[in-house]
């Protein structure tokens, strides 16, 4: 029997922001990659929000459509080859680029149609400056992609939370790489996951919002396994319903920041 994916995510705009009258910085989107639910592809974005980078919500929302599609397209053409060992090499050398080079062609598409006004900064591609997390999963394997802050959270089936990719000791502070940077491909942080024996119980993407919320990492872990057991127990349609409402609580009370979470449920659980 395959396994069916499942996903769930929301964005809500940071308290700061709604106090500020600032839109939401922050971008989601999920795409399936075959019709029978046994692969997805989810991407969070977080535009850097400062002068510098005003056009930086529209960066976050051209970066999870171009992303989501690109990653889509790839499996469409990979479905059936069953070579885990090329797909990893493309995920690994190729893959950056292509993102990259996609994000900045929708760039200059939407400079194109609404080009720079005079009181913007006049640096087209870095008025759009953003952060972009992708993960894609299917019946073999998991691979991940990360530009910038954010996190990235696997979850076992024992309620274990591990990250798949390396921290980035460049990311402190406000600090963070970016998709408009140059050569921003160098910059990703990049991971294969062959699915050995099961997949992971869920897969969790959040932008850095969420986890600065917590006054330790420790209690950012937990949402992990704790998201897991409301699982099942309540079922995921319980986590739809009641996800925006968390993440509001978690920016009034936390970190005052756009919070964003997307949630891939192994559909065992």
């Amino acid at each position: 029997m395959q396994n069916q994916w499942r996903v769930v995510g929301q964005t809500v705009r940071g308290a700061v922001h709604e106090r500020n009258g600032l839109p939401n910085q922050d971008a989601i989107q999920w795409l399936p990659t075959s019709g029978d639910g046994s692969s997805i592809v989810l991407a969070v974005a977080d535009g850097h929000g400062s002068a510098r980078y005003s056009r930086s919500h529209v960066g976050a929302s051209l970066a999870v459509e171009s992303s989501t599609q690109l990653v889509q397209e790839f499996l469409n053409s990979q479905a059936g080859a069953g070579n885990l060992s090329l797909i990893k090499d493309a995920t690994e050398e190729w893959m950056p680029r292509a993102l990259v080079r996609k994000w900045v062609e929708a760039v200059m598409g939407h400079l194109n149609s609404d080009p720079l006004r005079g009181e913007e900064p006049q640096q087209s591609v870095v008025a759009y400056g953003t952060t972009l997390l992708v993960t894609a999963v299917t019946e073999q394997f998991a691979l991940y992609l990360q530009i910038g802050d954010g996190e990235i959270l696997t979850v076992s089936e024992s309620g274990e939370v591990t990250r798949p990719l390396p921290k980035d000791d460049r990311l402190f502070g406000n600090e963070t790489t970016s998709l408009c940077a140059p050569e921003a491909w160098r910059d990703f942080r990049v991971s294969f996951q062959p699915f050995m024996q099961s997949p992971p119980a869920l897969i969790l993407l959040s932008t850095d919002g969420y986890p600065n919320s917590f006054r330790h990492e420790a209690g950012f872990f937990k949402v992990g396994s704790d998201i897991l057991n409301m699982i099942r127990e309540n079922g995921l349609a319980f986590i739809n319903d009641n996800l925006s409402g968390w993440l509001s609580d978690s920016t009034l009370a936390g970190s005052g920041d756009d919070v964003t979470l997307g949630i891939l449920c192994s559909g065992d659980n």
